[in-house]
């Protein structure tokens, strides 16, 4: 069963945030991971969530998509992405 990753983000420092940006695409290669949405237009229709960005990650399982997260490749972007944004990452199972 697919499973997202669904991320919200403040971006404080848009230069350096592409830095993350560009480390990501490669990190997901072999976890199969694909982009449905990367930061295009958004509205926030109830509720108080501000962001910058939102993307949204598709993985054929959730083991899948925490193997993606928990990676060594992502925990080094991860690393650059927490010190110029904020916000939050879920996992979410598709139906």
């Amino acid at each position: 069963m697919a499973a997202y990753i669904i991320a919200v983000m403040k971006i404080e420092d848009f230069e350096a945030y592409k830095e993350y940006s560009k480390l990501v695409p490669a990190s997901l290669d072999p976890y199969g991971g694909k982009f449905i949405a990367r930061g295009g237009k958004h509205e926030f229709l109830e509720g108080p969530l501000p962001a910058s960005r939102v993307v949204i990650i598709e993985f054929e399982s959730y083991e899948k998509a925490q193997g993606w997260y928990n990676s060594d490749d992502y925990q080094a972007a991860r690393l650059k992405r927490q010190a110029v944004a904020n916000g939050s990452l879920i996992i979410v199972e598709g139906v």
